[in-house]
């Protein structure tokens, strides 16, 4: 089927992985920052006559000091490790695909420079990657990212005394971009743990690492947002920050004002490979779950409820009756799982999971994954005008994807602006879908929100759509929007669609 939306060309990085062994690239450090003067005098603020009479100015917040970045590197930079893998892996030739390369989930490009993805070899080839981490005990377990080790053969653990060990990767996973290594040696300089709950968003952190193999390089900088939701990354409630963070920084520590690590730099968004200004850091509370798992039994598991949920805007809160779009809407259950067991449908909106609140859809994986599976679950779900409560048994993450198909022979929905026909027996046996009908054609209000030919049509706020004729009269019931649940290829999504 046709692509959803055409998605703008940006590429998500992963900040630190290996470079092609051979591969030709250079970087220049001819640019330095420098300071500069404004000749404004200090302590100085002129106040115009028109300010004499305005609205009093707000009372001050208090003193503001920044960090003593100093005495944390001092104390703390000897914790945090360089970290060199080798390895081989297969070459893709991920150049052959212009549109991957314009997907801003395209394996969240490492980004190091002289990587080539055009007319790569398909066979095996050497490679080398350049990380950071830091030490959690004494005894020498250190915290990485998953992807700086992945295709690794040997490790290798820098301390900053210039010492070097080879390290054991005791597991990863990938789910949460989490690997714990150990290395044989005693006595060993450790950070301390913060509590990520505790930060807030304009809060002062600190990043140490190796960024394009500077080692024990210091950047600074504030928490511009709490608990993101990236693509692919539905276990992470991400910080998000204006630390500078570059290839090499993968797996470093983010400090906290008090010099506590609250995150793992992992992820940065870059048109370029490099830092632009937003980095994402694995809250340490997340890491921690997940070391714990692996030291204890290998490998980390995590719970699922088996729902696939997207954000609520005004015009979806609008559709099912909600006084504020707040919650996560539910666009696909997975059968068998948790979820349809407890009776969740596609078009409710999850309101709290075991008593807390779902403002925003990236709220509820981040709570499922704190759970194991097995736990018990309540939750409040939005469903038809109503406020409804529900349980589940959480079961351990994993399981099938659906899909869908296209053909065509139209009926056309006038307010709307599609034409559709039901789904052939062949189609509903290939896609999985027991009811739904096929665009064929689109024009007007479905097309202006975004709705394209060869999308199948699952619901109208919530209802299941079987026949054409249902459609148009669920359709003709609303007066300014519709949500209309979308399968396209893989994926499940509701359109919010004004109506004209």
């Amino acid at each position: 089927m046709k692509e959803f939306m055409k998605r703008r060309t940006l590429v998500a990085a992963l900040v630190g992985a290996g470079l092609l062994a051979g591969a030709a690239g250079a970087w220049s450090a001819s640019n330095w920052f420098h300071s500069a003067d404004d000749g404004t005098p200090s302590g100085v603020t002129p106040v115009s006559p028109a300010a004499a009479t305005a609205s009093p100015a707000p009372a001050p917040i208090g003193p503001v000091s920044a960090p003593n970045y100093r005495a944390i590197v001092q104390r703390f930079g000897p914790a945090v490790v360089g970290i060199t893998t080798e390895g081989m892996s297969k070459a893709r030739l991920d150049g052959d695909d212009t549109d991957a390369q314009d997907d801003p989930f395209f394996q969240f490009f490492r980004g190091l420079p002289g990587f080539q993805f055009h007319n790569a070899p398909r066979n095996n080839v050497p490679t080398r990657g350049q990380a950071s981490g830091f030490i959690i005990s004494r005894d020498g377990l250190i915290l990485t990212n998953a992807h700086v080790v992945r295709d690794a053969d040997t490790v290798t653990v820098k301390l900053s005394d210039r010492h070097e060990y080879k390290a054991k990767v005791l597991g990863s996973d990938t789910a949460t971009d989490i690997a714990v290594l150990k290395i044989n040696a005693s006595n060993l300089p450790i950070v301390s743990l913060g509590n990520p709950a505790q930060l807030g968003v304009g809060d002062y952190v600190l990043a140490i690492g190796s960024p394009f193999g500077f080692e024990q390089s210091a950047t600074a900088g504030i928490v511009s947002a709490k608990g993101r939701s990236l693509p692919g990354d539905g276990f992470v409630p991400f910080i998000q920050t204006d630390v500078a963070v570059n290839p090499g920084n993968s797996g470093g520590p983010l400090f906290d004002a008090n010099g506590a690590v609250v995150g793992i730099n992992s992820q940065i968004y870059s048109q370029t490979g490099g830092y632009e200004g937003v980095s994402f850091a694995i809250p340490i509370d997340v890491a921690l779950r997940v070391q714990e798992q692996i030291v204890k039994t290998g490998k980390a598991v995590h719970a699922q409820l088996g729902v696939t949920i997207q954000d609520l805007t005004q015009s979806l809160s609008n559709s099912f009756g909600l006084p504020k779009p707040d919650g996560a809407l539910v666009s696909n259950v997975l059968a068998g799982s948790p979820a349809a067991s407890a009776g969740i449908e596609p078009g409710d909106v999850i309101l709290s999971f075991n008593g807390q609140a779902i403002t925003r859809s990236g709220d509820l994986p981040a709570l499922v994954a704190g759970a194991k599976p097995g736990d018990k679950a309540r939750f409040d779900i939005w469903r038809g005008g109503k406020k409804l409560s529900l349980s589940a048994t959480l079961s351990e993450a994993g399981g099938k994807r659906l899909t869908a198909s296209n053909r065509a022979s139209p009926a056309r929905q006038g307010r709307l602006g599609v034409a559709v026909r039901p789904l052939t027996a062949e189609e509903r046996r290939e896609s999985g879908l027991a009811s739904g009908v096929l665009v064929e054609q689109v024009g007007g209000a479905a097309a202006r929100a975004g709705i394209a030919s060869g999308d199948v049509i699952l619901a109208v706020n919530g209802t299941a759509v079987k026949s054409a004729e249902q459609l148009q009269a669920l359709v003709a019931k609303e007066r300014e929007h519709v949500a209309l649940l979308i399968q396209r290829g893989d994926d499940k999504v509701f359109v919010p669609v004004p109506l004209g």
